[in-house]
């Protein structure tokens, strides 16, 4: 990691990046003996929501899932609105589920977060694909932790358990591979089915766990705003990210896309970052963002957060609609990039 640039440097990294993107229960006794469905079908979206295969996992999923970290206490200002109440959000994820999402994305670190997607999921569960992180670095905290989340989620299993990218950047690859032996583990018991891992900026160790066989899916920071979680990425990172994508792809993985939206800079905070923005302009950057990630094939989800019931209803209508990147998303695109790269919220962000 190094501090952002200045002057040139810092020009030439919004010039090339900008070129780069335009050009492309109660558990008790159950936890022994919880019975993930070797067999389980999820259930059709009939909400015409493109679907694709979701790599070796044997399921063909609509490709918008929901993200659980956009609606929780401890992020929600970030995403430049406020936070619903409880039964507010746990309906969203009922909503969402009802208006054709069948991938819900969560984690432990996200606060409230899992027990909001459990509520909100309560009689569906087997109609849907659950994925949460484990974010301990040690691997005899790992039990415990999906243990901790079966719990909050009140699920006997869930779909897939990632090693998050916390983790990964604390103890590097040798440290990550065995948290990974121990979900192994875990997934012999039928507590989970499937094992990912994710990354807003360690690409390059992901890429060498993705090399080793031993994952079925990976969360990816991809999108055309060049952002990990809070720092920017630098062209050496963006390479890498790239190879883990071709990677994932040979290794028929599940191939994730999260921080489509930027995280915060296209949706309801586009407006802080870019304050003379036009509203027709504001309104059309997800839609464009979605649509360019969507040119790649290799990408099998959009993992989209979600802070109310309209973003889901405006990222389903999107989905459903004509998903050509045309001429008039690169240049929208790029226009508000242009301005956005120079606010100081993102001139503040390091360089990674």
């Amino acid at each position: 990691m190094r501090d952002e640039p200045n002057g040139l440097e810092r020009r030439e990294f919004l010039k090339t990046g900008l070129l780069a993107a335009a050009s492309t229960a109660v558990l008790g006794e159950r936890i022994a003996t919880a019975a993930a469905p070797a067999d389980k079908k999820i259930a059709p979206s009939a909400a015409g929501i493109p679907v694709r295969p979701f790599g070796k996992t044997g399921h063909n999923l609509p490709i918008l899932g929901m993200g659980g970290s956009a609606m929780v206490q401890m992020f929600i200002r970030a995403y430049g609105t406020d936070l619903l109440s409880m039964d507010d959000r746990v309906a969203m994820v009922r909503h969402a589920y009802d208006g054709g999402i069948r991938y819900f994305d969560t984690a432990r670190v996200y606060g409230e977060s899992e027990s909001i997607v459990g509520r909100g999921l309560k009689g569906v569960r087997d109609n849907v694909y659950v994925a949460t992180k484990c974010h301990m670095t040690e691997p005899g905290q790992v039990r415990q932790s999906v243990e901790t989340s079966l719990k909050q989620l009140d699920m006997d299993y869930v779909d897939c358990v990632q090693v998050h990218s916390p983790a990964i950047e604390r103890v590097g690859f040798e440290g990550a591979m065995k948290l990974h032996a121990e979900l192994v583990k875990l997934r012999d018991e039928k507590m989970l089915r499937f094992i990912g891992l994710t990354t807003h900026v360690a690409f390059e160790t992901v890429l060498q766990m993705i090399e080793t066989g031993g994952f079925d899916q990976v969360l990816l920071a991809y999108g055309y705003f060049r952002k990990g979680m809070d720092t920017m990425l630098s062209n050496q990172k963006v390479e890498y990210r790239d190879m883990c994508l071709v990677k994932a792809a040979e290794r028929n993985m599940g191939i994730v896309a999260m921080k489509v939206m930027g995280a915060n800079i296209f949706s309801h905070n586009a407006k802080n970052i870019v304050a003379d923005a036009e509203p027709a302009m504001l309104e059309r950057l997800p839609a464009a963002a979605i649509r360019w990630v969507l040119q790649d094939d290799r990408v099998s989800m959009l993992n989209i957060g979600a802070s109310m019931p309209a973003d889901i209803d405006k990222n389903v209508k999107t989905l459903t609609g004509n998903l050509t990147f045309t001429n008039e998303d690169r240049r929208l695109l790029a226009d508000f990039c242009t301005k956005a790269y120079e606010a100081e919220p993102v001139k503040a962000m390091k360089i990674t």
